[in-house]
């Protein structure tokens, strides 16, 4: 292997084509089309899964909603609004947003009349 070759490992594979001009190490896309700085949607298919959780909580109950393909700053807005709705606590943890309580019954509702498709997970 040249050195040449071990440079180019070294910064993350191709840095520039004739084609394309720059491109960026990291998505291996041209400069122009980089998604890389992005905030990305997380990743769903659009059904809000509403179910209740205890494990691993020390027997605490918590209701986790999963499967909205929101950005990061809207899944927060809307967290932030389901505690409002709840009157508890909660967070999002991975793209999950997780509520204090048993709250299925009320989070499906309340989803259902905010326009989201949502439906009961679980047992």
């Amino acid at each position: 292997m040249s050195n040449k070759q071990k440079g180019l490992q070294a910064l993350g594979g191709l840095v520039y084509s004739t084609e394309a001009g720059r491109m960026c190490p990291d998505c291996r896309q041209p400069s122009g089309s980089c998604v890389c700085g992005q905030p990305q949607a997380a990743q769903g298919d659009g059904v809000a899964r509403v179910r209740r959780e205890t494990k691993g909580r020390g027997g605490k109950t918590v209701t986790t909603v999963s499967g909205l393909p929101l950005l990061p700053e809207n899944l927060k807005a809307l967290a932030k609004r389901m505690k409002t709705r709840c009157g508890c606590g909660g967070g999002i943890k991975d793209g999950v947003i997780e509520i204090q309580g048993d709250q299925v019954e009320l989070l499906c509702q309340w989803l259902i009349d905010e326009g989201f498709k949502a439906k009961r997970s679980g047992g």
